[in-house]
């Protein structure tokens, strides 16, 4: 279970080993063991003793802001980026093998992002055919391109490679829109501030996204803020901007299904001057349990049957592992 406080005045505090919730809708009590993570937004409150419950149980502890990003986190001191494998991740970064790990990283993404147009691609008009088979054509182009980029490190390849992402994803979202509804297509991709619908039911999905991976990422001792593709990303979790990227489908697809099933109506939204449109408290509660059921059922990934969470979870460990294997002095022939 996903605890999420996003209600002004709503408030978790620990009685006799539980987790006491209270919101304007009244108390509920809830055992640890129910509980996976913790999400606090503005106006709510969290007790310390509440926090060390959770320390205690391993549950991740959010502070996010209105878009559903996190801005803070407490987590247990059993976690934390671990010397050798932080050695080994910066290692990596300036080894060969980073050009291999990010050109893959990118390929996979518009790899993920064909197959969503191509499943989208039934019973449309032939207008809206013709632009799926243009969009998917000029992205399966740019895919061809990124697999022959070659270079010594990340830095030589790095320019152009966000080039063809960012080409490519222009594509994308322009086939993705003509497949929803005439109330929730969009002009182009808007992230702050939102300048529709979708981009604003997006922006708070993959703030979700955000917490996810960089708890994954810090329970297998890596160090969020030492990027790979997104090196240049100063003082900001570059590697969660990484790894995200393999990601971003399954928000995209939570949020393309609640589009077509024209599940927001206007309450759902609120728009505020400098801050754009932003799901309001219906629309949050919507979008927050349709993330999290989508992460919680189980599918097969690598002949592995696991929640797409805990899929998360695993490739972090994968990841770290890489980055030490990378490391190893390679045998002398003999």
């Amino acid at each position: 279970m996903h605890l999420v406080l996003n209600s002004f005045g709503a408030s978790i505090r620990k009685e006799n080993g539980l987790f006491a919730v209270s919101t304007a809708a009244g108390k509920q009590m809830i055992p640890p063991a129910d509980v996976t993570s913790i999400s606090v937004s503005k106006g709510a409150r969290i007790s310390s003793d509440a926090v060390l419950l959770a320390i205690e149980h391993e549950i991740d502890v959010l502070f996010v802001d209105g878009l559903g990003k996190p801005q803070g986190r407490v987590w247990s001191i059993r976690y934390g980026s671990i010397s050798s494998i932080r050695r080994s991740q910066v290692e990596f970064l300036f080894s060969p093998r980073s050009v291999e790990w990010a050109r893959d990283l990118v390929d996979e993404k518009i790899n993920n992002q064909i197959a969503l147009l191509l499943a989208l691609n039934v019973g449309q008009d032939e207008r809206t055919e013709r632009l799926l088979r243009y969009a998917i054509n000029s992205m399966e182009d740019h895919r061809g391109k990124i697999r022959k980029l070659e270079g010594e490190s990340v830095s030589d390849i790095s320019p152009t490679l966000r080039g063809w992402e960012g080409a490519a994803s222009k594509r994308y979202f322009e086939a993705l829109s003509a497949c929803l509804p005439e109330g929730y297509r969009f002009e182009k991709r808007s992230r702050q501030p939102a300048e529709d619908r979708f981009n604003a039911m997006l922006n708070y999905a993959y703030g979700m996204l955000y917490g996810k991976v960089e708890g994954a990422l810090i329970k297998a001792g890596l160090d969020p803020y030492t990027g790979i593709f997104h090196r240049d990303d100063y003082n900001r979790p570059a590697l969660v901007f990484d790894v995200i990227e393999k990601y971003r489908i399954w928000a995209d697809y939570v949020v393309v299904q609640l589009c077509r099933q024209e599940a927001m109506s206007e309450e759902c939204f609120s728009e505020t001057e400098g801050l754009g449109l932003m799901l309001d408290g219906l629309g949050k509660r919507i979008l927050i349990q349709s993330v999290n059921d989508y992460l919680a059922e189980v599918i097969e990934l690598n002949g592995l049957r696991r929640s797409r969470q805990e899929h998360i979870q695993r490739q972090a460990f994968e990841l770290a592992s890489l980055f030490q294997k990378a490391a190893q002095p390679m045998p002398d022939n003999e």
